[in-house]
């Protein structure tokens, strides 16, 4: 959504062990905010790219704030360490990082609703979020996200602990590669690229491609912490956890890998109704692949959204 050149505005120190964290403050006029929307983003990704929906955002009267999560962006010390979020718990300090940010959108907006957008790795990093500080949010969109990870899930935490013995806590797999990234793509026939899954816009796929911050490969120390969180956030009792009218939009487009064409977030759906979660929306767009805010429909998308926080609030 935007060139890895836009400079950083922010930083955050994270609060689990004082990694600076870099991030984006886009703000519209201080007496048009209504409310401020924290952007989690995806893995392999940064938040420079969600400027245009940012500038949506602007214009409906929310201040955005988006930080590069740790091992990803800005928030590296050196391009070596993309991909590498940490060499023990990274999951649960990044999940704090990202609660972190939620308090420092309410420190600098005093009285402001807290809402948040949340995009694949950053959708399941969420779904932590709320049930430990959803307190903190008057709302929450998760995008591309799933529900509770299939039986064969446990093979591949078993994998990923198999392949750090082989490579280390900082080495990259080829073959967890090959089980995530690529077999993503693999329904996408014929393949114009290896990233076609992500949307059915090429130009927005062809930006990717050309960000020198997207698509890198993450470690095998980074897989095993985040399957082990997978795991943890489907958990019943954690869910049960969660504020009862807390509300939650759940968006995917049909032809999303992550979420099985949005097959998988129906158990998600079915779970957070059983945990007596009272507003909880959906929306499944037709066509549409994994990056919404980056598919041919994405104004749509965009309006739904804004649409959601507006009822939030």
């Amino acid at each position: 959504m935007s060139s890895p050149d836009i400079a950083p505005n922010i930083t955050l120190v994270s609060p689990t062990d004082g990694l600076t964290l870099s991030g984006y403050a886009w703000l519209p006029p201080a007496d048009s905010i209504q409310a401020v929307v924290v952007i989690a983003h995806g893995m392999a990704e940064h938040a420079g790219r969600y400027a245009r929906f940012a500038a949506a955002l602007n214009a409906a009267g929310f201040a955005a704030y988006g930080f590069d999560h740790r091992g990803h962006g800005h928030s590296v010390s050196s391009p070596a360490l993309l991909g590498h979020m940490g060499d023990t718990d990274s999951w649960n300090r990044a999940v704090g990082d990202l609660a972190a940010a939620c308090r420092l959108a309410q420190q600098r907006h005093p009285g402001k609703p807290v809402l948040l957008f949340a995009h694949s790795m950053g959708s399941f990093m969420a779904q932590q979020l709320l049930y430990e500080h959803g307190d903190l949010l008057a709302g929450c969109v998760l995008c591309g996200s799933n529900g509770k990870p299939p039986a064969i899930a446990g093979l591949g935490r078993l994998v990923t602990r198999l392949e750090r013995l082989r490579h280390g806590r900082r080495g990259v797999s080829p073959l967890v590669q090959a089980l995530s990234f690529d077999a993503f793509n693999k329904r996408f026939q014929p393949q114009r690229t290896d990233f076609d899954w992500l949307s059915r816009d090429p130009a927005e796929v062809d930006k990717y491609i050309a960000d020198p911050f997207c698509g890198f490969p993450i470690t095998v120390q980074s897989w095993v912490d985040f399957l082990d969180g997978l795991a943890a956030i489907a958990r019943p009792d954690h869910q049960a956890r969660i504020p009862k009218t807390l509300p939650v939009f759940v968006i995917a487009g049909r032809h999303d890998p992550v979420s099985g064409g949005g097959r998988g977030l129906r158990q998600l759906l079915d779970a957070y109704a059983a945990a007596g979660l009272a507003r909880v929306e959906s929306r499944f767009y037709d066509e549409a692949r994994h990056e919404l805010l980056n598919e041919t429909n994405r104004d749509a998308v965009t309006a739904d959204i804004i649409g959601f926080f507006r009822r939030c609030l």
